[in-house]
């Protein structure tokens, strides 16, 4: 194994997302990376990692729409289909269940985005000569 292989493997992907997924730092696992419903923190109230240099723009909310209209445009469609409801109705069930999963994943899915991040080195989380290799 090389010297830059060796500095990947120090920092797995997969636990990083989960640390993620549960808002918390991907390198200690246990500080809260989110301050607020979506504000980052600067650094890591635990470890001291530092996180100022984020780069998770539009990718979270993109993910969110993704993910949630997958999931309620085709079960508002099925019920369409299968049952006589008025639209006033399917509006109001599946409008509440979109805002409900976009407010419930989206802080997630930016811890996620933050850890891929910092697993992979990117965007500043790793030092200066190794940004050069």
């Amino acid at each position: 194994m090389d010297h830059a292989e060796a500095q990947i493997d120090d920092r797995p992907l997969g636990p990083s997302l989960l640390s993620g997924l549960r808002c918390t730092c991907p390198a200690c696992g246990k500080a809260p990376l989110l301050h607020s419903y979506l504000k980052v923190h600067d650094t890591c109230p635990g470890c001291g990692e530092e996180y100022h240099h984020q780069r998770a723009d539009d990718g979270p909310a993109y993910l969110t729409l993704l993910i949630t209209l997958k999931i309620t445009v085709p079960l508002m469609v099925s019920v369409m289909f299968l049952r006589d409801w008025h639209p006033a109705e399917l509006f109001a069930i599946f409008g509440t269940l979109h805002v409900a999963l976009s407010l419930l994943l989206l802080p997630r899915l930016k811890g996620m985005t933050v850890a891929w991040q910092w697993s992979r080195r990117m965007h500043g989380f790793g030092s200066s000569d190794e940004r050069h290799h």
